[in-house]
């Protein structure tokens, strides 16, 4: 079963992954596979989540070795957000086999936009993401 921290400010994840990105419907396809679902309470500058994701597309595109999805939808979509304060959050696949990355409004009620990344190796449980 999914699992979805409940916070005041935060809805269903999963009714607010509609078309915003082509990633929306595998990370819906995520969770109801039982993925885990973390939303952070931290609101963050537009400039460093926009910068991280163009970084990654670059890189992404340089390297060719991972299989991405709505991660160039996902830029473009920060861009129009300059200045704004943002909340961000993720879906780490059951399997383990692809991670998506939320962004949201800053106050967490409109879900923006939505990247995916496949991994290249299944990570053992030291590798597994902590905030």
């Amino acid at each position: 079963m999914a699992t979805e921290d409940e916070h005041p400010w935060q809805p269903n994840i999963t009714a607010m992954l509609t078309d915003q990105t082509s990633a929306c419907k595998p990370a819906r396809e995520a969770i109801a596979a039982g993925a885990e679902v973390k939303v952070w309470d931290d609101e963050v500058p537009q400039w460093m989540v926009a910068g991280i994701a163009a970084t990654r597309l670059r890189r992404t595109l340089a390297r060719g070795l991972q299989e991405v999805i709505g991660l160039d939808e996902t830029v473009a979509i920060l861009a129009r957000h300059r200045g704004e304060q943002l909340r961000t959050g993720i879906i780490d696949a059951a399997d383990q086999l692809w991670f998506f990355t939320l962004y949201f409004d800053a106050t967490g009620t409109e879900l923006l936009a939505c990247s995916g990344v496949k991994r290249s190796r299944q990570p053992s449980t030291k590798d597994s993401f902590t905030p």
